[in-house]
């Protein structure tokens, strides 16, 4: 079932169709930041336990060194 519209009809359907090309090429954009934005907090979430985990250690290895009795 094919309808004629009228020359205006046609135009909005146009910009219509322009809109929501540009919406939905919006949409994507702010949906692609919004990944790379919560991969990088991820990754600063998992270098952060890795760092802290690092210093727990080193503060572990510190104090036994700390405590050990002169060998000389």
């Amino acid at each position: 079932m094919t309808e004629t519209y009228s020359k205006s009809r046609q135009q909005a359907e146009i910009a219509f169709g322009s809109i929501q090309t540009q919406f939905a090429a919006k949409n994507k954009a702010v949906e692609e930041l919004d990944a790379v934005a919560q991969s990088r907090e991820a990754k600063t979430l998992r270098l952060r336990e890795a760092r802290l985990a690092r210093e727990l250690n080193d503060m572990g290895t510190s104090a036994l060194l700390a405590n050990r009795p002169n060998a000389r």
